[in-house]
């Protein structure tokens, strides 16, 4: 693997980050989260504008030759979006939806496990999804949600929430069968790449604010003792970064997207704790923007069996075959 962008994924990195200023940022995650609507609380038009400039459907646009995704360019593309705060489902979108279907369902689209949904678990973005998608054992089920009761969920994990208030009235329009392994590699590779661009962004806030804090006459960043804190937080967000990156341009095998994420969760905890501690109480406030970020770190520790789950599949993935 290369770990050099070539021209085309640069320019593309670079048009994303030029639409992310103009239409995310902590700022606007903020009203969003403080939205008392259902609608006021999803970004519909940046998830307008990654459509209209044709980023939602670059998986499909720039497929290899043989027919696979390209993926690790939008693994890129979700990358900065995390990192801007925005508040869409391109995760789903980008990676996990062209790899089950050639043309993905319109507008957003929620993801969950069957338990969670039994279980009554509150699902990110569900409240103003289109479509719902429930992995199970071995199939994924396609909800349509236009009839469908979802109350929203208030949270402080920075993302809308939103619970199925009757499953029964739930029905399918469709299953993807034979898919749920597919599913769980992709669903896997996207929580490690909105980690790492979330986690990215969470140090770099903290960083900005103790080159200005001052503290025995000095910028608190300027300490020995801090920087070894910054430094172990910059090797588990540049190792998440390219576990990640690898594990989307190889088509997110087994293994390497459950490793990934594995990783990449672990390491979501450890930055969650660190750049509060080094921040302070302030970091707890709404007055500083770390709590975009790091707050949407343990939801995502959440999903899909969250460390728990993506370890144990490493161990399946790695000794399922072995001879005892």
């Amino acid at each position: 693997m290369d770990f050099e962008l070539n021209e085309d994924q640069q320019a593309i990195v670079e048009a994303v980050d030029r639409l992310l200023a103009q239409q995310a940022g902590p700022a606007r995650a903020t009203a969003l989260g403080n939205s008392d609507t259902v609608e006021g609380s999803y970004d519909f038009a940046l998830h307008s504008a990654l459509d209209e400039a044709g980023f939602s459907c670059i998986a499909r646009d720039l497929a290899r030759e043989d027919g696979t995704p390209a993926a690790l360019e939008a693994a890129l593309i979700v990358e900065a979006v995390s990192r801007a705060g925005g508040v869409v489902a391109a995760a789903t979108q980008l990676l996990v939806a062209p790899a089950l279907l050639a043309e993905p369902p319109a507008g957003p689209i929620a993801l969950c496990t069957r338990r969670e949904l039994e279980q009554g678990t509150p699902v990110r973005y569900l409240a103003q999804a289109s479509t719902l998608w429930v992995v199970d054992e071995a199939a994924v089920t396609q909800h349509n949600l236009e009839d469908v009761a979802v109350a929203p969920v208030r949270t402080s994990f920075g993302y809308p929430m939103g619970r199925i208030e009757a499953t029964g009235n739930l029905h399918s329009v469709g299953e993807l069968h034979n898919a749920a392994a597919d599913a769980r590699r992709w669903w896997r590779v996207a929580l490690a790449v909105e980690a790492t661009g979330t986690m990215q962004a969470a140090l770099n806030c903290v960083v900005g604010y103790l080159k200005q804090r001052r503290q025995f006459g000095r910028a608190i960043g300027s300490f020995q003792a801090v920087q070894h804190r910054l430094s172990e937080c910059a090797i588990q967000v540049e190792a998440s970064r390219w576990l990640a990156r690898e594990a989307a341009y190889h088509n997110a095998p087994e293994e390497a997207a459950a490793v990934a994420a594995a990783f990449a969760l672990a390491a979501a905890d450890q930055l969650f704790t660190e750049t509060h501690q080094l921040s302070g109480a302030i970091g707890f406030t709404h007055d500083f923007d770390l709590h975009v970020w790091s707050m949407r770190l343990l939801a995502l520790r959440q999903e899909l069996d969250g460390v728990g789950g993506a370890r144990r599949a490493v161990v399946d993935a790695r000794w399922r075959d072995a001879t005892p």
